[in-house]
C-alpha cells in the first residue's frame, strides 16, 4: 500500500489548499486591474512553474512522442482551463470569494455528469446523492 505522501489523497487535497490560496490571492489581486490582465499576469507565471518543472525533471523528450489524440485533449483541456480562469477572476472582481468559490465548485457536480457520459465512469446511488448534497450546500451559500 502506497503512503499517503504518494497517493492520490495527497495530492488531490494539496489541490484543494493551493485551489482556496488562489481564491484569496486572486480576489486581492483583481482589486485595482482588469480580471483578464490579472488572469494574463497570472497564466505566465503558471507557465514558467511548469516549465521549469518540466526543464528540471528532463521531461521535455516526452514532446516527441505526444499524440494527436493526446496533444488534441491537452490543448481543449488548456482552452477550457483558460476560459475557467478567466470567468472565476471576473466574478471574483464582482463578487465576494465566499459567493464565488461554492459557485465555483459545482463544477464538482458537471465533473460527475460529465465522467459518467464521457468516461464510463459508474453512475451510482452515491453519485446522485452527493451530487444533490453539493447543489444544495452551494444554494444555502449563495442565496
Amino acid at each position: 500500500m502506497p503512503s499517503f505522501a504518494t497517493s492520490w489523497w495527497f495530492y488531490a487535497l494539496l489541490a484543494a489548499m493551493f485551489a482556496a490560496l488562489t481564491t484569496i490571492f486572486g480576489k486581492i489581486g483583481v482589486e485595482e486591474v482588469s480580471s483578464d490582465l490579472a488572469t494574463a499576469i497570472r497564466t505566465v507565471i503558471i507557465l514558467l512553474l511548469a516549465w521549469g518543472i518540466v526543464f528540471a525533471r528532463r521531461e521535455q523528450v516526452q514532446l516527441a512522442t505526444i499524440s494527436q489524440r493526446t496533444l488534441l485533449f491537452l490543448v481543449l483541456s488548456g482552452l477550457a482551463t483558460g476560459a475557467s480562469w478567466l470567468f472565476y477572476f471576473r466574478a471574483l472582481q464582482l463578487g465576494n470569494a465566499s459567493w464565488v468559490a461554492p459557485l465555483d465548485k459545482l463544477s464538482l457536480v458537471f465533473i460527475l455528469i460529465l465522467s459518467v457520459l464521457f468516461l464510463g465512469d459508474p453512475f451510482t446511488w452515491k453519485v446522485i446523492v452527493g451530487s444533490l448534497l453539493i447543489v444544495a450546500g452551494t444554494l444555502m451559500f449563495t442565496l
